[in-house]
């Protein structure tokens, strides 16, 4: 039996196309056929879960650091079920985007940590465009948009996920 070795830089992937082209010796001959080749129409289909952002302001930290891009991961039902046991929530229901928005942005700039306080601190326009991203990506699942020209009438998609307005 002949073994090979993987190094740290060397792919998986590369390691088994090598091995497929090689011919196996002749006392291999009796072992069982490799492994079908991987679908891979089914990595293509995988479920997306994050979803990358471009604030439209940016959210300010203390030091006065500007972040902008982030990601959101798409809502569980604990997440919609936990912000209505909130205390914050049951004495003002306004607050509940802002607890709901906190369990789901994964991270913001270099801030990992987006707890309910980075939230509240954001502009509104921020807050607004969240709110509204939340909802595409957990009801629709991507984050396009079919706009209209209102001077040529024509149809047109927009990815919100990211750039600044005007921009195309």
């Amino acid at each position: 039996m002949r073994r090979r070795t993987v190094s740290p830089g060397a792919g998986l992937e590369e390691v088994l196309d090598t091995l497929a082209t090689t011919p196996a010796p002749r006392e291999e001959a009796a072992a069982p056929a490799a492994a079908p080749p991987r679908d891979r129409s089914r990595e293509r289909d995988a479920l997306q879960t994050e979803f990358a952002f471009e604030l439209p302001r940016g959210y300010v930290d203390d030091e006065g650091q500007v972040h902008r891009h982030g990601t959101m991961r798409l809502a569980t039902a604990r997440d919609e079920l936990r912000p209505q046991i909130d205390l914050r929530v049951k004495e003002n229901p306004a607050y509940l985007s802002v607890v709901l928005l906190s369990q789901v942005i994964t991270q913001l700039g270099t801030v990992t940590d987006v707890h309910a306080g980075i939230v509240e601190r954001m502009y509104a326009t921020d807050v607004a465009f969240l709110q509204d991203f939340y909802r595409r990506i957990n009801s629709e699942g991507h984050t396009h948009a079919a706009v209209t020209c209102p001077l040529c009438h024509g149809s047109f998609e927009v990815d919100l996920s990211g750039g600044r307005l005007g921009e195309s």
